[in-house]
């Protein structure tokens, strides 16, 4: 599930998609047990998904001034999931006692799931608008990786669909690919020849290779500021339908190297301390810190790779330029990371010959110690 703010406009859009106001009428009146008077649909701006999304304000006979709402999740296609892995992976983590959002209803044949409205405010917008309560935010963040990582990795069972999928060698080495093939040879243009190819491939594969000889846990796969919202005064989890099992690091990295909200080097440090120590009281053991710094600065490197690459081929495969924006921090990651130890050095050489973002000269004042 991705919500996103509504269209700027005020008025709302005509009922969009594979539903109508007669179509919702025939489930949601017997769901409130009284009649609707009318609705109206908002279009949600979506994110790097085949899926759409729209929000639904219903009004009932009873209630005619007070506004219900719903989210309404589109699948690609009508008829082709009996049932999505986002249900199952709703109900799993449900079960478990982590904040997910409601299921109302799923029309499996015309491929609509109807969502509690978990509302328009997300992690992003309470850095922006309370930036003296980030640290209080991110640590509540911290707590659900925490518990993705102890309670739920520990209940895991063959149901889950992240039971069976894990971050190894090919998985990870497949982002690597995607990167190349839309951020190198697609936005930058890069015209390598076989023998350059082959050694940004060979470098890569050693970084994957590392990541996933790591111990695996349940990861979320995109834990970041947009897909937390909040809700009560606490976190509500979004978007976790593509969960799978893959190093403690990796929902860390995506939190604290996000693409969206850069945090300062003081707080991202302290918000690791906080996550160790946490760690270390849930497992009642000692976490040896320099060899899980250091392969979470490895692991951010894979993951911002991976993220522009995501963000190219939407560029390049569907003309969207809303990510083009972000491009410039999660470079900024990247090369503060390569430059941060020594040992990164081979891999900044030559990942900096065809990245020219990364490249000191081109204004940045990083510099290997």
């Amino acid at each position: 599930m991705k919500v996103f703010n509504t269209k700027s406009k005020k008025e709302p859009d005509l009922p969009k998609g594979r539903f109508d106001g007669d179509y919702l009428k025939s489930w949601l009146e017997p769901l409130e047990k009284e009649p609707i008077s009318r609705f109206e649909f908002f279009t949600l701006k979506g994110d790097a998904s085949d899926r759409s999304y729209f929000r639904v304000n219903y009004f009932l006979k009873s209630r005619p001034t007070e506004a219900s709402s719903l989210i309404v999740m589109q699948l690609k296609e009508a008829g082709s999931e009996k049932e999505p892995d986002f249900n199952r992976m709703q109900k799993f983590l449900k079960h478990l006692d982590m904040p997910v959002p409601e299921i109302l209803y799923y029309d499996a044949e015309r491929g609509l799931l109807f969502l509690e409205d978990g509302g328009d405010t997300h992690l992003e917008d309470i850095t922006r608008s309370s930036p003296d309560n980030i640290l209080l935010w991110y640590q509540k963040a911290i707590e659900l990786i925490v518990a993705m990582q102890t309670r739920v990795t520990k209940n895991m069972q063959p149901h889950c669909p992240a039971y069976a999928l894990k971050f190894d060698v090919e998985k990870l080495m497949s982002e690597m690919d995607f990167m190349i093939k839309y951020y190198l040879k697609g936005f930058l243009k890069c015209g390598l020849n076989q023998n350059e190819e082959s050694k940004i491939r060979t470098a890569l594969l050693g970084l994957c290779e590392t990541l996933a000889g790591e111990e695996r846990v349940f990861v979320h796969r995109d834990f970041h500021s947009r897909n937390l919202l909040i809700r009560d005064n606490n976190l509500l989890l979004i978007d976790f339908q593509d969960a799978r099992m893959g190093p403690r690091q990796y929902d860390l990295a995506s939190l604290l190297k996000d693409s969206y909200v850069v945090l300062s080097k003081e707080t991202r440090n302290e918000l690791l301390s906080y996550y160790l120590q946490r760690m270390e009281e849930e497992e009642g053991q000692p976490i040896a810190h320099s060899p899980f710094l250091k392969i979470f600065d490895l692991m951010s490197i894979q993951r911002n790779l991976k993220a522009i690459g995501t963000f190219a081929f939407q560029y390049m495969e569907h003309k969207n330029e809303r990510y083009l924006e972000y491009l410039a921090p999660t470079l900024q990651h990247i090369q503060d990371t390569i430059y941060s130890q020594p040992d990164l050095e081979p891999l900044g050489n030559i990942l900096k010959q065809v990245i020219p973002g990364l490249n000191p000269d081109n204004g940045s004042r990083a510099t290997w110690p």
